[in-house]
């Protein structure tokens, strides 16, 4: 199991760091115990975070609704809860592998 995601049941549990303002979007591996994140709309009216959750969503293949912020709001360090992810198990390292 990565440090970087926690499974919870059917859920899980996912340390992110999110990097607003880039020039390129995805999945960029995991540093200090926390996926990283490329998003390219800036960290203003939330707008890095729905992207963070759409982009999320996308790659463990579950509806944007099922995944919610839970810490982190305003900060680039963030815990979200992917209902129904925990199901994946251990394929969560290859589904939020860099490049997806």
């Amino acid at each position: 199991m990565g440090n970087w995601y926690e499974i919870r049941g059917q859920d899980c549990l996912l340390h992110v760091r999110v990097q607003p303002r880039s020039s390129r979007e995805g999945i960029d591996g995991v540093r200090d115990g926390r996926l990283r994140v490329r998003v390219s709309p800036p960290a203003v009216g939330g707008a890095a975070n729905e992207r963070l959750i759409r982009l999320l969503a996308h790659a463990l293949g579950v509806p944007k609704t099922h995944i919610s912020l839970l810490r982190g709001a305003k900060i680039r360090d963030k815990d979200l809860l992917a209902r129904g992810a925990g199901a994946f198990g251990s394929d969560i390292d290859a589904l939020l592998a860099p490049g997806n």
